[in-house]
């Protein structure tokens, strides 16, 4: 039966649809990801506005009937983060969190605390350019990973148990692995490894600064793992030389 919908949401996406419509990929806390066609929306007397631009924070009211797609009916604004888009670097990395949630966290499960991850990451970056680092988006990526529950292990060696000497990573094992059970893995340098343990470990905005070269082996490890065990590709960051 069709129903109606009142829901907060972010807006991760926005396709233009037909001659007017456009088509808003949702992320919200209860209902996970959420798909919608705002009808009309791209008329220039739209009721609707930029309200339904990426990144926006919105009250929603969706009619759900039996098709793939809820009908947006009512929006208003909750937060507009505007800085986002004054900014290249802040608005490539506002929309490479969106996107990996949106790979991550395909299905209408709900996951209230990836949607306070989003709204965090977002109102972090809204503060400026000098929270779009590559360490920001890592350590978001590996809290995105914690709540969808394939976290890496970082403890302990996989394979043996052994709490030092870990010198590799293995998505396939889980984590890392110590020198004697590197086989099949691919060097973890100790600088990369205390940037993910501190990632996990402190808020978004207390990550620590590393250098280029672990934070593509962090990058890497965790992109690898996103794909091995939730068949997930996500973007490579673009780190400078």
């Amino acid at each position: 039966m069709p129903s109606t919908l009142k829901t907060e949401g972010l807006v991760l996406r926005s396709i233009r649809y037909g001659e007017a419509d456009r088509i808003v990929h949702l992320y919200t806390p209860q209902q996970g990801r959420v798909g919608a066609i705002a009808k009309g929306a791209r008329r220039s007397r739209s009721r609707f506005g930029a309200r339904l631009e990426p990144f926006m924070q919105v009250d929603l009211v969706l009619h759900v009937g039996r098709g793939d797609l809820a009908t947006v009916t009512g929006v208003e604004t909750v937060l507009a983060r505007p800085r986002l888009r004054e900014s290249a670097a802040t608005l490539d990395c506002a929309a490479r969190a969106c996107d990996a949630v949106s790979r991550l966290f395909e299905t209408g499960e709900p996951h209230p605390e990836v949607y306070a991850l989003l709204t965090n990451e977002l109102t972090l970056l809204a503060s400026g350019p000098a929270a779009a680092r590559p360490e920001n988006q890592l350590a978001f990526r590996l809290k995105l990973l914690l709540a969808a529950g394939i976290v890496p292990a970082l403890g302990a060696c996989v394979s043996c148990g052994e709490r030092e000497h870990l010198t590799g990573f293995s998505a396939a094992a889980g984590g890392v692995v110590c020198s004697a059970c590197e086989s099949g893995s691919f060097p973890l340098p100790q600088a990369a490894y205390e940037f993910m343990v501190a990632a996990l470990g402190n808020s978004l905005a207390a990550v620590p600064e590393a250098l280029t070269p672990a934070l593509a082996v962090a990058d890497r490890a965790i992109r690898e793992t996103a794909e091995y065990h939730a068949g997930v590709r996500l973007r490579p960051l673009p780190l400078a030389a």
